[in-house]
Order: structure tokens, then C-alpha cells, then sequence
């Protein structure tokens, strides 16, 4: 081979390597995707107020995780479900029978608990779980759930777990509803129920004596809570009822399970009225749990009812 062949060889093969070199270090200098996190709250609030209010969220986790972060706000708790199901959320904020339902149909994991300041008795205690109390009003001849029978009884919502599900269940296991093979639970079979829309509501009905009694639970304003319980007499009780919790999605992959962990943690501690806009006005701080934990005493009562959650959208 002349030398003239082997300067043409030398130079296709230093052309070759710069390309090569170029292409290499074009990749390196392109910028790389964003691992992006998508979290879903609860929709209680319109989604263009609740997206408003979720910019200091995101900001805050966005600086603690070093990663993109997305507030999804769906039209329903179904929604919330079905997108943690399908992997379109990796985490949400939501109540507990929707917990519930993420648990068991995604396989989601309910990976922090509410602590909130509830109602018991006579004073306010902060705690995961709280009661509901059915009340009549004092001159009442009532004394007994079981003469509630023909009554009319007013109750929140058919998808409050405090208003409904666990009070059904207590029905239930005292034998004056009964539950026929895969049925729903129905508590019109034993009294008239009264859904009011909120305890409020319930209370006022009670006074106006509209109807004979109400079920009125532990996790309301206080306010609202030592009014109702100065004024009335407690037939009976239910409980406990898991408050709120921060649920996983099972694809979501350490580290960044943890470090969002830890961050859920570190805003209950630093931000509590941040997290009062998303969990509820009661809340308090959260504190690290399991679903077989927080969601057992739901699960009873969801055995008892037969209940499924038919959330009515709009």
C-alpha cells in the first residue's frame, strides 16, 4: 500500500471518528426527559379554583423531589380511582371509602393517615379515626335505635362513611336491617331516611323537628359539634371511622416513593394550612400507616352493608 492510499485511509477513518465523537456528544448535550409526577386530589372544589390553589404545592415538591410535578383534579372520586388504576396518577389525596376502593380494585396503597382534631365526648382529641352518634333531641321518648323503627331519621349523603356506611352497619349487626344475598344494606326498610346534604343541615332538621333524629359525626367544626352535643341525647354510637389518607399508586418506584413520603411529612409539619385546602379544614398532620391498618374498620363495614360507592357525577 503507497503512502498516497494510506493518508486516505488515515483520513476517512479521523472523519469517521469525529463524527461519531460530534453524534455523542450532541446526545449528551440534548436535554434529557423529566421524570414527571402526577398527583390527584379530591374534588371538592371547582378544578380551576383547586388548580390555583395547588401552585405552592406543586412548587414545594417540585424543589424537595427535584422532578415535575402535575396537580391532576378529577370530576369524581371514581376518577381519582380509575386514574390510579390505569397509571395516569401516582399518588392522590382523598377520604376513605374512595381509599378504599383504590386499595382493592388498583392496588394502590394507602401510605399515610390523616391525624385531625375530632369530637369525642365532651372535648377534642387529634386522631386518625373518629365516632358518629345517632341523637334525638332531649324531651325525646327514644331511647334505643331499635325504637327508631317507622321513625323518620335524617342522614347526610348515601356515600358519607360517617353518615351512612358505619350507622348502616351498626343497623346491620344489631339485626334491624337485614342484608339479603348480595343486596345492599337498605335502612329504609326500618325507618324513613332524610338525606339532608351535610350534618348541619341534619341538625337543623332535628331542631325544627322534622324529623325524630339524626346521626351527627365527630369530625365537624367544633363549634358546630358542641352545639349539636350540648342540645341533645346520644342513643347510640359508631366507629371508628378512618379519616383521609395519601395513597400510592403501586407503580410509583423508590426512591422517589420514599423521598414523596417524606415530603407528604414534611408539609404536614411545616404547611398544615396548605394541606387544609386538599384533606379537609380539621387536619392536623399526617402520620405514616397501611391500608390493612387505617381501612380495617371500613372494610367491616362495607362486608356488613354490602355497600358499593355510586358516586353521582354532576
Amino acid at each position: 500500500m503507497n503512502s498516497t492510499s494510506k493518508t486516505v485511509i488515515l483520513l476517512t477513518a479521523g472523519v469517521v471518528i469525529g463524527l461519531l465523537l460530534s453524534a455523542g456528544l450532541a446526545i449528551l448535550t440534548q436535554p434529557q426527559p423529566t421524570q414527571k409526577l402526577v398527583i390527584a386530589i379530591q374534588p371538592t372544589l371547582a378544578a380551576a379554583d383547586a388548580l390555583q390553589r395547588s401552585k405552592p404545592l406543586e412548587s414545594f415538591l417540585e424543589q424537595r423531589l427535584g422532578v415535575d410535578v402535575e396537580i391532576y383534579v378529577p370530576t369524581s372520586y371514581a376518577a381519582v380511582v380509575e386514574a390510579l388504576r390505569q397509571g395516569h396518577a401516582d399518588a392522590a389525596m382523598m377520604s376513605a371509602w374512595p381509599s378504599y376502593l383504590a386499595w382493592k380494585l388498583a392496588g394502590a396503597e394507602v401510605v399515610l393517615a390523616e391525624v385531625r382534631r375530632v369530637g369525642e365526648g365532651d372535648s377534642l382529641v387529634e386522631q386518625t379515626y373518629y365516632y358518629s352518634y345517632w341523637v334525638v333531641l332531649p324531651d325525646s321518648p327514644i331511647k334505643s335505635l331499635e325504637e327508631l323503627r317507622g321513625r323518620k331519621v335524617a342522614l347526610p349523603s348515601p356515600i358519607s362513611t360517617s353518615g351512612y356506611v358505619a350507622p348502616l352497619a351498626k343497623l346491620v349487626e344489631k339485626g334491624l336491617v337485614r342484608v339479603e344475598g348480595k343486596k345492599e344494606a337498605d335502612p329504609s326498610t326500618f325507618f324513613t331516611v332524610v338525606f339532608t346534604g351535610g350534618y348541619a343541615q341534619s341538625w337543623n332538621a332535628l331542631k325544627a323537628g322534622d324529623v325524630d333524629a339524626a346521626v351527627i359525626a365527630g369530625d365537624i367544626p367544633a363549634d358546630l359539634y358542641f352545639d349539636v352535643m350540648s342540645k341533645v341525647r346520644v342513643v347510640d354510637s359508631q366507629g371508628p371511622i378512618p379519616s383521609h389518607g395519601v395513597v400510592f399508586s403501586k407503580d410509583l418506584k423508590e426512591p422517589l416513593r420514599s423521598n414523596l413520603l417524606q415530603a407528604f411529612l414534611e408539609l404536614g409539619e411545616k404547611q398544615p394550612e396548605l394541606m387544609r385546602s386538599f384533606v379537609s379544614a380539621l387536619f392536623v398532620r399526617f402520620e405514616p400507616t397501611t391500608s390493612e391498618k387505617h381501612l380495617q374498620a371500613l372494610g367491616k363495614y362495607l362486608e356488613l352493608t354490602n355497600l358499593k360507592y355510586m358516586e353521582k357525577v354532576g
